[in-house]
């Protein structure tokens, strides 16, 4: 059984054709039309995704060439699609959130004079990331690569007026070049040594390339090939889904507004780091060395970012953060060899993140966008349906069971623990730590926003955080009143839209996905080296049984302690952080700047190629090239033309004087010899 070629255009096209709409004519179709064609357009592409999934679980498959464009020796360029379980579990993710997205937006965005603009980036967002993930060659998973990156850049820079806007999506831009670069080398070791950019061809030489070492010795041997190639695709992940140290750009992508936020951090451009190494499982599998770092990198990440989470007062920056974190759980498992779980946890996470995006954008609509928890509280009797959504989101975060969060989580951990790689022991403290620390900083936001005492009537309102001519229009309450009010429909709608997912998709969908034969097909696992998927399915009983013996884990009394600290800390004692952040201000002075990878950046590794740069320019470009070679040539010619000039007198007795000295010379340098002969 095969799906329709026709549908996957379709599913693939409509975004396109939204955005081309909404950016060509957003003037001749108005606001109404703008996000009136783009929502139709990702509604069709949501509405075909469901279609192809519910294909797919029924076994239906598609791989094929849809447009070939170019052959270069044996390179094929072409256009194509391959659709397994995996490819359209994340097509309805991409589109579900999505949509809700746009519908959110219309209520967001009221009143903004770029509100088409913004309707045709996040359309073409959505685009390139199913162009991504419907890929079966790495030369359109390339260009869908580069295609969320270029439209991140515009939409984290969409208020262009705002200086710290342009300095964070410039961040974003120049983070991910470094990671594409990896991505890139990695790509073209592929091509170089399977003579294919087809994933089915690459993965069946797979083993004939694991086989074969990279030519270049380091520390007193070779590098096995396969695993090279994995670390530079790998490191192309770590900028695309925010890995540390690569991580950097991701807090600043809060400049931009709050709908492409829940966009990037939930469903698309984050996302597809996870879900190239998820598609490459049958590179990864083949290196330990490379599934080590993978499983290292990602749990630095899930632990340290988390802390990073404790002293924000940003409501996006905590959420953001939290992305950060739970990312690293993702790729924890994936180096765990837990393709699926980490698959699963993507899906999840992306329901429950947006939910929690888009709640903290009404938060901020109701608080006329001022964005520091610190000036809210007691929201939760003013709007009742954010809080309540939020609440939710928040329990699906901290991994509480039966919600969703609970669920991958908590598979994450087992998977972890049954790991047979060198950095397990750290992983496992990492992803075990991160639950105490996700609960305490997620719910010390919930508590501060939506109980305890009403601290927005304590000072001048509102603090605009955008651009004055960009989005201080705010039809949602009145300037004059400080008291919040509850979000349009608009805004509401898709909170309660996102919270059912939110709640229910990791009981209904962990069976199929993780033990049943969803994603079979679409992973490789090797379950004699990497026994993490095999020790999970023997001791998985039934969704129910996994919540109900998910209440007597160490993971569910971390994440109550975690609930109970910011509790007791911000509700009950405020007292006590207080103290302790006179007690521990050194640390946090760190935490605040950010482990001081931001001053590294800039005045170490930036700082070092400007000077490096200016070296070459200066020593290589002006003296030794312009000044030696360029410039000093022609002057040599100068002056020796200047001399030449000087015995050109015009006098016919010089010149004349000049021949017959020439003439005395030639003959006496030729009769020379004879003469010395003579002499002798």
């Amino acid at each position: 059984m095969s799906i329709s070629q026709n549908l996957l255009l379709t599913i693939a096209l409509a975004p396109l054709a939204g955005a081309i709409v909404a950016g060509l004519a957003g003037k001749a179709v108005g606001q109404r039309g703008a996000h009136t064609v783009t929502i139709l357009g990702v509604l069709i592409a949501f509405i075909g995704s469901a279609m192809v999934l519910y294909q797919v679980s029924g076994g239906a498959r598609f791989n094929d060439t849809i447009y070939q464009w170019a052959v270069v020796g044996k390179l094929v360029m072409e256009v194509g699609f391959m659709v397994d379980g995996l490819t359209a579990m994340m097509m309805v993710v991409v589109t579900f959130v999505s949509l809700m997205v746009h519908v959110y937006t219309i209520g967001y965005m009221a009143g903004d004079p770029g509100y088409q603009r913004f309707f045709s980036y996040i359309s073409l967002f959505t685009f390139s990331m199913l162009m991504l993930v419907m890929s079966n060659n790495f030369l359109q998973l390339f260009f869908g690569w580069e295609a969320v990156g270029l439209v991140s850049y515009l939409l984290i820079g969409f208020w262009f007026k705002k200086p710290t806007a342009i300095f964070a999506n410039m961040k974003a831009f120049l983070v991910n070049r470094v990671g594409d670069f990896g991505f890139i080398l990695g790509i073209g070791l592929v091509m170089a040594y399977a003579g294919s950019l087809n994933y089915a061809e690459v993965f069946a030489k797979a083993p004939e390339i694991a086989k074969l070492t990279f030519p270049y010795p380091t520390w007193g041997g070779d590098w096995m090939l396969i695993t090279v190639i994995c670390i530079c695709l790998f490191i192309g992940a770590m900028g695309k889904s925010a890995q540390f140290p690569l991580h950097v750009w991701l807090p600043d992508s809060m400049e931009g507004p709050t709908p492409i936020s829940a966009l990037i951090h939930a469903a698309t451009m984050v996302t597809a780091g996870i879900f190239m190494v998820a598609r490459m499982s049958p590179l990864f599998e083949l290196s330990d060395t490379a599934l080590n770092f993978v499983l290292v990198i990602g749990a630095i990440t899930a632990l340290f970012m988390g802390f990073l989470g404790i002293i924000q007062n940003d409501i996006k920056r905590v959420v953001a953060y939290s992305t950060l974190s739970q990312l690293g759980y993702m790729t924890v498992a994936l180096g765990a060899s837990a393709y699926g779980v980490a698959v699963f946890h993507l899906m999840t996470h992306a329901f429950f993140k947006a939910l929690l995006f888009l709640a903290a954008g009404s938060v901020i609509i109701g608080m006329h966008h001022d964005q520091d928890i610190r000036n809210m509280g007691g929201l939760r009797k003013h709007m009742p349906i954010t809080w309540i959504t939020a609440l939710l989101g928040s329990l699906a975060l901290i991994g509480t069971p039966l919600f969703a969060g609970f669920y991958s989580k908590d598979s994450i951990i087992l998977a972890v623990e049954a790991s047979n790689l060198p950095g397990t022991p750290f992983a496992v403290f990492a992803v075990v730590a991160g639950v105490f620390v996700t609960a305490f900083y997620s719910f010390r936001m919930y508590f501060l926003v939506f109980h305890g005492e009403e601290r927005f009537h304590h000072k001048p309102f509102p603090p605009n955080d955008a651009p004055e001519d960009d989005h201080a229009h705010d039809d949602h309450g009145d300037h004059h009143d400080a008291t919040p009010r509850e979000s349009p429909w608009v805004v509401t709608a898709p909170l309660v839209l996102l919270a059912i997912p939110s709640v229910v998709i990791g009981f209904m969908a962990i069976q199929p996905m993780l033990f049943g034969d969803l994603l079979k097909d679409a992973i490789v696992v090797d379950t004699a080296r990497h026994p993490a998927m095999a020790v999970l399915s023997e001791g998985f009983h039934g969704a129910a049984a996994m919540a109900l013996h998910g209440l007597q884990t160490l993971p569910f009394w971390l994440a109550s302690a975690g609930v109970f600290c910011a509790w007791l800390f911000y509700l009950k004692m405020p007292a006590i952080p207080a103290a302790l952040d006179r007690w521990l201000k050194p640390l946090r002075t760190v935490l605040e700047n950010k482990y001081y990878l931001d001053w590294f950046n800039e005045h170490v590794l930036a700082a070092g190629a400007r000077l490096i740069g200016t070296g070459l320019w200066k020593g290589g470009d002006q003296m030794l090239i312009d000044g030696a070679l360029v410039n000093g040539s022609a002057s040599l010619v100068g002056r020796i033309a200047g001399y030449a000039r000087q015995l050109q007198s015009g006098h016919l007795y010089q010149y004349a004087l000049v021949m017959l000295l020439g003439i005395f010379f030639l003959l006496t340098w030729q009769l020379w010899p004879y003469f010395s002969g003579l002499m002798r």
